[in-house]
């Protein structure tokens, strides 16, 4: 007997298609096609489960609803569906409950669909998603699909009121979850192969940028955050096309087609060299959507935050016995000229003029890392007005940049800051020649760029022999780290050599002088001479340290 979801996997794939030319589009309106076309045949699922079973379904009491993808409207082509039966405890007995639920779900397991299903009274449904926040962050929208409708709205908006009313209890551990996601998947801008879901800037993010603007603590974010979801869940459904199944992983033996199918393929381009620039222009993709969507849960994060301290409106009337009454203006901690600290945040100090300031970004990325507080997101936006240049290098900016590469881990996530309004391009452009690209090599888990960012954080002041490098070594040290890549450009065959090359401009551009020049270009160029010498020379052979030796110039500390 046929059931109104056979085939409904195949109709999913059918309807997601590429177009003649293999390039996925209107991912949107393909969305909304799937959605459509699932609630529908669900809903001759539940008329069909309720005639087959052998007892009247009550028309009051009992629904089915949508929660998850389906219910947000962004199914899949190989999704899963979430849903749920809501019924009155006096609906039905536990075994008309458990006969009505076979007769739904069995037909969709069998059509080859994946299925998260349960059975829940309303009270149920209140209780996970108080004592479960992955849980009460899905079930924020539950949509009806057959029987009660009412029953189903109704439980909606009883989550969303108990939400909102937890809400500000319940911050701390949701913007919890996100740090801890981001410990374990981390950011997608910089993985080579991303899980696109839970890596930073993936599409739980949005899902918690809609929990955060649900419970009112803050809007919700439009516009270019819009457009970046979407794009987002048009990569994920390629990759579902691709891989033929329900993944968020974006896999190297994806990437190529993937690519293909989002269009990036030149095709004037040879095959080999097409599909590594594709791959490239994915990635980019990537950190371009992963880093708006990271940035508005930031935004979005941070005034939930500020509404959680301030009760009342930021300026708030203060009553004096005499004199009417005087607004209480927020206190600023300035902890260096045009930056200040303020409620756990690095922000502007009143009267700074990023305009007129071209080394405020600096000095605001230093304070974050050296303080290590976030930059609030207004600051950041507000920094994009600074007058940033290759070659506006002074020995206060080269002083602030050389503090920043020195602050340890703290660096990884204001140089994401910075780098999300593009101040390292600005101040060494060969750095775009490098940003977001994948790494060739299988041992490299991060693009070029986050790997240099990764060793930088790494390298401390001891020598390997137990002293401490002197400034000078030191700062030579930090600016190679930054660089040691710069040279992985399409084509290059030599890349330590290659970026040899750029670093003796960057450096000398920067304004460094010629010792400093030397020593960066020195180990830039010679950053693989050891593991090279460690794998392939006789270390007992006494040529093998003077030729070591001799590749560096004799130098003792380098």
């Amino acid at each position: 007997m046929t059931s109104a979801v056979d085939g409904l996997k195949q109709r999913f794939m059918a309807m997601s298609q590429p177009d003649a030319d293999g390039v996925y589009r209107n991912g949107a309106a393909k969305r909304k096609a799937r959605t459509e076309l699932a609630m529908g045949n669900l809903t001759q699922l539940w008329n069909e489960a309720c005639e087959a079973v052998s007892f009247d379904v009550p028309a009051t009491g009992i629904g089915l609803g949508a929660v998850g993808s389906l219910a947000r409207g962004q199914v899949g082509p190989s999704s899963d569906l979430d849903l749920v039966v809501i019924y009155e405890p006096h609906a039905l007995t536990d075994q008309q409950l458990n006969e009505l639920a076979n007769k739904l779900w069995y037909p969709i397991w069998d059509s080859g669909l994946d299925l998260d299903q349960s059975v829940r009274t309303v009270a149920q449904c209140e209780a996970v998603t108080d004592r479960d926040l992955p849980a009460a962050m899905g079930w924020l929208d539950v949509v009806p699909i057959a029987g009660d409708t009412g029953l189903i709205e109704s439980t909606a908006v009883s989550i969303l009121e108990r939400w909102r009313k937890a809400a500000r209890k319940r911050l701390p551990e949701l913007l919890g979850s996100a740090k801890s996601r981001l410990d374990e998947f981390g950011r997608m801008a910089y993985i080579n192969q991303p899980d696109i879901k839970e890596a930073r800037g993936g599409l739980r993010d949005s899902v918690l940028v809609s929990a955060l603007a649900a419970s009112w603590l803050a809007d919700r974010p439009h516009g270019t955050y819009d457009d970046a979801v979407e794009r987002l869940l048009d990569v994920r459904d390629c990759i579902h096309l691709v891989a033929g199944k329900d993944t968020n992983m974006l896999l190297s033996p994806y990437q190529a087609k993937v690519a293909a199918m989002l269009g990036l393929a030149d095709p004037t381009l040879p095959d080999g060299e097409r599909e590594a620039k594709s791959i490239d222009d994915l990635q980019t993709l990537l950190a371009r959507v992963g880093r708006q969507i990271a940035f508005s849960l930031d935004s979005t994060a941070s005034r939930a935050e500020h509404s959680l301290t301030h009760d009342k409106p930021r300026f708030f009337q203060v009553f004096q016995p005499r004199g009417g009454g005087k607004r209480q203006a927020p206190t600023f901690d300035v902890i260096t000229p045009g930056v200040a600290k303020h409620e756990e945040e690095i922000v502007l100090a009143p009267g700074a003029e990023p305009a007129a300031d071209p080394n405020l970004v600096l000095r605001v990325a230093v304070a974050a890392a050296e303080f290590g507080l976030p930059i609030a997101p207004g600051t950041l936006r507000n920094l994009k007005k600074c007058p940033i240049g290759d070659r506006n290098w002074t020995d206060e900016s080269r002083e602030l940049f050389i503090r920043l590469l020195a602050s340890g881990p703290a660096l990884l996530n204001v140089w994401e800051d910075i780098d999300f309004i593009d101040v390292p391009g600005k101040l060494i452009p060969e750095w775009l020649g490098v940003r977001n690209r994948p790494s060739a090599s299988a041992a490299h888990r991060y693009t070029i760029d986050r790997h240099m960012v990764e060793v930088v954080t790494r390298l401390g002041r001891e020598t390997p022999s137990g002293g401490r490098y002197d400034d000078r070594h030191y700062e030579a040290l930090l600016l190679a780290g930054i660089l040691h890549d710069i040279g992985k450009r399409p084509g290059v065959a030599n890349h330590a050599a290659e970026g040899a090359r750029h670093v003796t401009v960057v450096v000398e551009r920067m304004g460094f002088d010629r010792d400093i020049v030397r020593w960066v270009t020195l180990l830039v160029r010679e950053h693989l001479t050891l593991s090279e010498f460690a794998t392939g020379r006789n270390p007992n052979d006494p040529n093998v340290g003077d030729d070591l030796a001799g590749r560096l110039d004799h130098n003792p500390v380098l």
